[in-house]
């Protein structure tokens, strides 16, 4: 026989092997497990994990541990490693812009350039834009959800209130003043929480950023104190609440989803995430809730920041499963089917997820789908409908960790009663100064 087919012949038998048993065609890897860091609810995620894993080594286990803020995930990595406890270590982790500075400034992060640039067109436009330091990538995508205004449409209905013209923040406080007026003071337009939730959720992401507010001019110096986007965005903050427009409670706890559940507070300006928790927590409001893109500042004209968060592979010398967590990570965010199954399941258990970040699984008609908590609109889409027209996202420096623990606790003496806007707005630019003095710009 020719040696030319005889090597196409070889060829053909290879290829039929490689079907008939895929696992040969596939690099292998010792027993063992890949930990995992996450804030969240993880243990949801290994719902996916697991089996994706499997279908790469089926010797190998996902295990997730749930971090309770992304900077003790750092803390705990950082003291790891100082202590030589290598093994306690994870192999990845979840963070957003400020963790991944945080890591990388500490050399505990493996750079993804070389990965991510091979694939990064099958992505939504700027899906790595906050993971990326000197023109080099240091972890992957999870999700980049949209700042969203959700509100309860029979709230509106009843009281002969337009929603539409919430599109703008002048407008929204005048939907916040016809509801109390007209239902006599019984319902709200918002909340506003005595903890660190406020900061968090109204000022670092949401209202700051939208009104181009700074804590930080370009070389790093404190301007919180006198920067005209601070003032523009926590001053519309305290006239909501000056007005008595936002009901006092606790974030995430139930009385919020009580009042929430009895008609009292009408709408939630935040991130998309909390989508999840009205599913989770909401029974006498199902199908009233709707969904829009936020208010925009007129004088900015911009809608709101998107939040993003990563997942990190963590330098810890060991790379046993660093090209099988990729091979796990592209699945999750590629495979449609898997992807699209492993929603549906989450929507049956009330379980959290976000829109992809995927082009292709994006463009599956699943994401336009109804959603009946939301009275027939499609939230998958109005999620990727607010990605539109987004605000940047202020600017991260290593700094801002320390920094919002002295902002938030200058807004909880605000919520307290104890000062007034203003006098926070200058307390919060005197901390500062005295205590970080001079941020490390990236």
């Amino acid at each position: 026989m020719h040696k030319k087919s005889i090597s196409l012949t070889l060829l053909a038998l290879l290829l039929v092997v490689l079907v008939a048993f895929p696992a040969l065609g596939q690099k292998t890897y010792p027993d063992g497990k890949i930990l995992i860091y996450s804030t969240g609810q993880p243990q949801f995620r290994e719902l996916f994990y697991q089996p994706s894993i499997h279908r790469f080594a089926p010797n190998v286990d996902v295990e997730t541990v749930q971090m309770e803020t992304m900077h003790a995930g750092v803390q705990k990595i950082a003291m790891d490693n100082l202590a030589g406890a290598y093994k306690d270590m994870p192999d990845v982790i979840m963070l957003d812009a400020v963790g991944i500075m945080n890591l990388v400034d500490a050399g505990l992060l493996l750079d993804m350039t070389d990965y991510w640039t091979p694939i990064a067109d099958q992505f939504v436009q700027g899906a790595v834009l906050d993971a990326t330091i000197d023109g080099r990538v240091w972890a992957l995508p999870d999700a980049v959800r949209p700042q969203l205004l959700f509100y309860n449409a029979a709230i509106f209905e009843k009281y002969d209130i337009d929603p539409a013209m919430m599109a703008t923040f002048d407008g929204y406080l005048e939907a916040g003043r016809l509801l109390k007026e007209r239902s006599n003071g019984e319902v709200y337009l918002s909340y506003i929480d005595p903890t660190t939730y406020t900061w968090r959720y109204w000022g670092r992401r949401g209202l700051m950023p939208q009104a181009n507010a700074r804590i930080w001019d370009e070389k790093g110096n404190v301007v919180i104190g006198e920067d005209e986007g601070t003032k523009l965005a926590l001053g519309f903050l305290d006239q909501l609440h000056s007005e008595g427009l936002l009901y006092r409670t606790t974030m995430m706890q139930p009385p919020l989803y009580e009042a929430t559940d009895q008609g009292k507070i009408a709408t939630f300006y935040i991130g998309a995430f909390w989508d999840e928790f009205l599913r989770k927590n909401l029974t006498e409001t199902v199908g009233d809730w709707r969904v829009m893109n936020a208010p925009i500042f007129t004088e900015i004209g911009t809608g709101g920041a998107p939040v993003s968060t990563y997942f990190c592979v963590v330098d810890k010398g060991d790379d046993t499963y660093v090209d099988l967590f990729l091979d796990m990570w592209y699945d999750f965010s590629t495979n449609v089917e898997e992807r699209n199954a492993w929603v549906t399941e989450m929507e049956r258990l009330n379980g959290p997820y976000s829109n992809p970040v995927a082009l292709d699984v994006l463009a599956d008609p699943f994401w336009q789908e109804p959603s009946a908590f939301y009275g027939g609109q499609s939230f998958r889409k109005a999620e990727a409908d607010g990605l539109a027209n987004p605000s940047p996202n202020m600017t991260v420096t290593p700094q801002d960790n320390e920094a919002d623990g002295i902002i938030s606790a200058e807004i909880e003496k605000y919520v307290a009663g104890e000062q007034t806007m203003e006098q926070a707005i200058k307390n919060m630019d005197r901390e500062l100064k005295l205590r970080i003095g001079k941020a490390d710009m990236p």
